[in-house]
């Protein structure tokens, strides 16, 4: 499947039972109807990316909209998938651990999260479209879940902090479905409580599970959970939550298209970012004296 066809296909398998804003007096399908249904969305299949490589990652050739589309299809597929917003610290966590690294790249779904990243792959003969940055995609999914009904759950964050992210997503967009928020405690939950927050997810039965653990907790905690779950999409999305808030700050548009956004973030925030940015650099000049070492051999 190519994604020019995606919201075609889409859109026909959706057409006998619209999602959105549908009557109150519409009539019920039947459980033939039921049935077709079910093995009509048997029959979807994800769509085949390509993929650019940078930094021992392989990351999807996607744009925003065309990522938006790719959801679309794993909601209508029903099968428990995840995708992966991925930067530079990323990378380097990939490097660091290879159970991460394993973890990615069993991703169907890996965005380009990072400036440095997208401007890499320009070397590359697929290059990457544009960044599709975590931050920006938790508002783009909540209108397109709006419109298509997709139910939406929120996992993350401090305490208070993903209700208010959902009240607030649903004040820009009525339409949203928010089916829950966890603020999970950051100490180790126990088996209990774990399989109780576990099973609160189930109940709620979301198309889209959007988690804020931080990396890699919030990468490691799908890896251990999206199947049991059994959500067609897990997404972990970092600090999006304190975003859409404003518990942090984002840096101005022109800031980020200069692939200095993590500049702004250490200035406003020093003792916690400076640390991890300092890291973040020493890896990617290893990383860039690494491929022109090799090119030059």
């Amino acid at each position: 499947m190519t994604f020019p066809s995606i919201q075609t296909e889409f859109a026909a398998q959706t057409t006998d039972f619209p999602i959105g804003n549908t009557s109150p007096n519409a009539a019920l399908p039947t459980t033939r109807q039921l049935e077709s249904k079910i093995k009509r969305a048997a029959r979807v299949q994800l769509p085949s990316l390509a993929t650019s490589r940078v930094w021992g990652l392989d990351f999807s050739v996607v744009n925003m909209a065309q990522t938006l589309d790719f959801v679309d299809v794993a909601v209508q597929r029903r099968e428990p998938l995840y995708a992966i917003t991925a930067n530079a610290n990323y990378a380097m966590l990939c490097a660091e651990s290879p159970r991460l690294a394993d973890f990615t790249r069993r991703c169907p779904l890996v965005l380009c999260d990072g400036m440095p990243i997208l401007w890499r792959s320009r070397m590359n003969a697929q290059p990457l479209p544009e960044r599709v940055a975590g931050a920006d995609l938790i508002y783009a999914l909540a209108d397109r879940s709006g419109h298509r009904g997709h139910r939406v759950f929120l996992m993350g964050g401090a305490e208070g902090v993903a209700q208010a992210a959902a009240d607030r997503l649903r004040e820009i967009y009525p339409r949203l479905k928010v089916v829950g928020v966890e603020c999970p405690p950051f100490r180790q939950a126990s088996v209990e409580e774990h399989e109780q927050l576990c099973q609160r997810v189930r109940d709620a039965k979301p198309d889209i599970l959007l988690v804020a653990f931080g990396q890699p907790k919030g990468e490691f905690w799908i890896e251990e959970n999206y199947q049991d779950l059994g959500v067609p999409v897990s997404i972990q999305l970092g600090a999006s939550f304190d975003f859409i808030v404003g518990k942090a700050q984002r840096a101005p548009q022109w800031v980020q298209r200069i692939g200095m956004e993590w500049l702004y973030r250490t200035v406003r925030d020093p003792r916690r970012l400076l640390p991890r940015y300092a890291k973040n650099a020493w890896f990617l000049f290893n990383a860039i004296r690494g491929e022109i070492l090799s090119a030059t051999r």
